[in-house]
């Protein structure tokens, strides 16, 4: 068992029993899951979702070097889930191309696995040895049991597989994949419509059996998910989640170092809108900004040597982009470019040695041609580890160049931790420095520098469930940071976070969050050598979520935050609820609310003076998300979502030198803000071949900022469903094709 009782001996009664079986082609893996079949849960989900079903699962790692996992997972409802695992955790992003059938029995359930070599990553000697582990899910129980014992007092999964012996002399086919597509995009809107046909192709192609190259054409992302796009009214910006495949499949050496933000490859252009429009003479204004950059085609390589070093090489290039000025006097048109022809690279090594430790160097550039700014950022990261797997230390060091406009900036970031990693009590500290002048922003994200930080953190979590608890965890943190130039304190925060499962496995969590000391923010004026203060302030948090194995579940979450500052509070209210009518059939209703009374942020610059506000905050985000499975391959799905936030400025205040505040009662411009967000996906799935899909979707949004409305929440979301909207039909169709395949088509 790996849960609750971590470590009990299996249920006889429900015992698992795997073969595995294996040619030139493919591993084989057949399982049978021992259980009453009434009792076995099957809720069709989508891909790489679990949901209330049991599952079964097999992990493999070809280098048998205690690093890398490749898991595949198959519902009792024939979904399938992968993920690439290592001492992080899972990542689902990375999706192969494998095939699976499950079937339910008078004995409980079977389910059987054909996973080609392409799919995996091995060493070329003759004879293998591999990594291997299996996992089921009996989800009606709240169980879990693995093959390989897993022992949870030590945090890393991976370093505690098995030994699969016995596959020799294989002789893999070519690895060549052709996946060409094509698309239709009809869009309208109230300046008229638009008819687009798209076409292109992804190419995967073994080098050998440990390294593989990916290449995309003419790439189309038309038919990504939204971005959950909010109201930012700090400094900094938002961070968003990369949906596109070939920037999240795969990525596990791209991501050493947390320097590369595939976001921006493709995003928004160098130049940014209010930068443009502020160069910009009295007589001209622009016409057109473009919202992306768009991608030409994108290329990486990864993979690992039998000595354990991992080499990725991944290379974008991006088109020149231009906005459109018009003049006002004339209304002559021209073009303004905001981002030149662009080249991004990252190149890693990963060395890894003594079956659970690792030493990697980064680097990422980025080569803009012609005007604009580039930037060089290389980055050496450690991560050892004791070989009883008890102890690790772990850190890195950075170095950036960046030449903007001319303007050379150069600077380090570093940090070094030791943590203890085995036991129900663990804990770690650590401390770190990072200069003025560091930046990784052109291809990472990074917001904050100019610090030097003292951290130190401590867990305790039982391994057996008690009375009445599966599981509880207990977590605490201590964070100080202190600005390099006037070494006052940026963050002085402590945390602590309690979660409870019951036997039902229904949850409980309850966190405390202190800043007992006034603070000074570096980043909110936008000036250097500008601050201002933070108040004191506790923050309370409580989410109740129930066991979703059942029909009815839900997650009810609040908070409150009080701030040593007049009349100054959040609170904010989460409440999810979600009904599964059967098996294919799932909807999900979502309700978020906050409010900030007399939050205090920037609103301008006059002359020398940066004017503040206090201001009242108010945020309401309402979803709608709804599934019905046809099959486990064919599937609609519904997602909505409204989001309203509007920002009403009660007094102005001048920020004083010593980064408090003086009232202002001269600024009276209006500095009030609405913003209205509409966002309506319906899409239809079919994965009518491994790899291979039919996907159509409609699509309808919207975005509003307003200075002057009301604050009536029907008559705002009705202006937001008929302000200007896009909506937007596409059809995509994507086809797999397998070289070896193709060869003896055309043979016969």
């Amino acid at each position: 068992m790996f849960y609750p009782n971590n470590g009990e001996a299996e249920n006889p009664n429900k015992k698992t029993e795997v073969k595995i079986l294996y040619n030139d082609e493919a591993v084989y893996v057949g399982a049978t899951m021992y259980d009453d079949p009434n009792n076995v849960l099957k809720e069709i989900k989508l891909r790489d979702e679990f949901g209330a079903s049991d599952h079964f699962g097999v992990f493999f790692n070809g280098f048998n070097d205690n690093q890398l996992e490749h898991r595949f997972f198959i519902s009792a409802a024939g979904v399938q889930l992968d993920a690439i695992t290592t001492s992080e955790g899972e990542d689902y992003s990375w999706d192969a191309i494998w095939e699976c059938k499950v079937n339910i029995t008078s004995y409980g359930w079977v389910a059987e696995f054909k996973i080609p070599y392409a799919a995996l990553r091995f060493s070329d000697k003759e004879v293998q040895t591999w990594g291997l582990n299996m996992f089921r899910d009996i989800n009606k129980d709240n169980t879990s049991y693995c093959w390989n014992f897993i022992n949870s007092n030590i945090t890393n999964e991976v370093v505690q597989a098995g030994i699969l012996e016995g596959i020799e002399k294989i002789e893999p086919p070519t690895r060549l994949f052709f996946i060409p597509y094509t698309s239709y995009y009809h869009t309208n809107n109230d300046s008229g419509n638009e008819n687009q046909f798209k076409a292109g192709m992804d190419i995967k192609y073994g080098i050998n059996d440990s390294f593989t190259l990916d290449a995309i054409l003419v790439p189309d992302f038309g038919q990504v998910t939204f971005d959950n796009v909010r109201l930012v009214l700090g400094p900094f910006e938002q961070q968003f989640i990369d949906y596109r495949p070939f920037f999240t499949e795969g990525t596990d050496l791209f991501n050493k170092g947390n320097m590369f933000y595939s976001r921006r490859i493709g995003g928004e252009p160098a130049l940014s809108f209010d930068e443009l429009y502020y160069s910009l003479p009295d007589n001209e204004d622009i016409n057109k900004f473009p919202s992306a950059v768009n991608l030409i085609n994108a290329t990486k390589i990864s993979g690992r040597t039998k000595k354990g070093l991992g080499i990725g090489f991944l290379n974008a290039v991006t088109e020149k982009t231009s906005a459109e000025i018009i003049n006002i006097d004339n209304d002559n048109l021209r073009d303004q470019v905001v981002e030149p022809l662009a080249n991004y690279n990252v190149f890693v090594l990963d060395q890894r040695f003594r079956g659970n430790s690792s030493v990697s160097f980064i680097n990422t550039n980025v080569l803009r041609n012609g005007f604009g700014r580039d930037a060089n950022v290389s980055g050496l990261v450690y991560d050892l580890n004791t070989k009883s797997n008890s102890y690790k230390l772990f850190g890195d060091f950075k170095f950036s160049y960046v030449n903007a406009y001319g303007e050379i900036k150069r600077g380090t970031n570093s940090t070094i931790n030791f943590a203890d990693t085995k036991g129900k009590f663990q804990y770690g500290f650590g401390t770190g420095y990072i200069s003025k002048d560091y930046d990784h922003n052109d291809l990472g994200i990074i917001f904050t520098n100019n610090y030097y930080t003292f951290k130190s953190d401590a867990s305790f979590r039982t391994l057996k469930s008690t009375k009445n608890f599966n599981s509880i965890v207990i977590q605490s943190s201590l964070l100080t940071e202190f600005q390099n130039t006037t070494g006052k304190l940026q963050t002085g925060e402590f945390d602590l976070d309690t979660n409870f499962y019951n036997l039902k496995n229904d949850a409980l969590n309850i966190g405390v969050t202190v800043n007992p000391f006034e603070t000074f923010d570096f980043y909110f004026p936008g000036i250097d050598g500008r601050f201002n203060y933070n108040p004191k302030s506790y923050r309370v948090d409580g989410v109740i979520v129930s066991n979703n194995n059942r029909k009815y579940s839900f997650s009810l979450g609040s908070n409150f935050t009080k701030y040593d500052q007049d009349k100054r509070n959040t609170i904010g209210l989460d409440f999810i609820q979600q009904y599964r009518f059967n098996n294919k059939l799932y909807f999900q209703l979502g309700f978020r609310g906050a409010k900030r009374l007399n939050d205090i942020g920037l609103v301008d610059y006059v002359d020398d003076a940066i004017i503040y506000a206090k201001r009242d905050v108010k945020i309401i985000k309402n979803t709608v998300n709804a599934k019905y499975s046809i099959s486990d391959v064919m599937n609609i799905n519904l997602k909505v979502r409204y989001y309203w936030a509007h920002v009403l400025n009660n007094d102005f205040l001048t920020l004083r030198n010593d980064g408090y505040f003086d009232s202002n009662s001269n600024y009276n411009l209006n500095k009030n803000l609405n913003r209205k967000i509409w966002n309506f996906d319906l899409s239809y799935s079919w994965w009518f071949a491994p790899g291979s899909l039919v996907s159509v979707l409609y699509r309808n949004n919207s975005l509003t900022n307003e200075r002057v409305f009301n604050t009536k929440f029907v008559e705002n979301f009705k202006n937001a469903l008929s302000n200007d909207p896009n909506n937007t039909i596409s059809i995509s169709v994507r086809y797999y094709l397998d070289y070896n395949k193709a060869a003896g088509w055309f043979n016969k």
